[in-house]
């Protein structure tokens, strides 16, 4: 997260991924550092104090980025830890889990078809809808994505069950606020990194009812 005034936040809003070369928004990259033991440690909360590199959220860059990337953009050799990949997927799912029960927590978050379609239906101003990636198409299909709304299928109903105080949750919505768009950004570089493992993902377009 950028810290100071404004102006700082918007020259922070940019980085360049290490494998890539492009400047592209922080939102969209995995920070970074070197621990003590000169071993790669990725800094999913953005917090660890050193000297970020940053890779973006997708595991085909991250697999490149175990190939020489970070020890050239630390300028010193360093080992990069096995299943590195996995890591930070397995911390990037928990991020979104925390945030979305932050959520749920504060009131801006619901779950259950009927909860959720209500929402809906209702006008309320939905900023997010996440639905289970193992759950029914059938029953997903029923529900939409409203106009300006984000929509992740990203995490497994085990996974929704655990931000709502649930076994498992297929259907759930997050109303407008910063704790949602909290929750787009680290859902969107969950995404990225399940993409190319076998996750089912919906694309960053709205999906409307058949």
């Amino acid at each position: 997260m950028a810290r100071g005034g404004h102006n700082k936040e918007r020259d922070d809003a940019e980085r360049k991924c290490i494998v890539t070369g492009e400047v592209q928004p922080k939102a969209g990259l995995i920070r970074f550092v070197v621990g003590p033991d000169h071993q790669v440690v990725p800094d999913v909360l953005v917090k660890l104090p050193g000297r970020g590199m940053y890779v973006t959220a997708d595991r085909a860059a991250l697999d490149a980025a175990r190939k020489g990337q970070f020890s050239r953009s630390a300028k010193q050799p360093l080992t990069v830890p096995d299943g590195l990949a996995d890591e930070v997927e397995r911390q990037l799912a928990r991020r979104v889990v925390d945030l979305i029960a932050l959520a749920r927590k504060a009131g801006l978050a619901v779950c259950g078809f009927e909860k959720v379609k209500g929402w809906l239906a209702g006008g309320a101003r939905v900023r997010v809808l996440v639905q289970a990636s193992d759950g029914s198409e059938r029953g997903k299909t029923k529900l939409w994505t409203p106009e300006g709304a984000r929509y992740f299928g990203c995490l497994t109903a085990a996974e929704l069950g655990l931000a709502f105080g649930r076994q498992s949750v297929i259907h759930g919505a997050l109303a407008a606020g910063g704790l949602s768009d909290r929750v787009v950004e680290e859902a969107t570089k969950l995404r990225g990194l399940r993409e190319g493992n076998g996750g089912e993902l919906a694309s960053g377009k709205d999906k409307e009812a058949r």
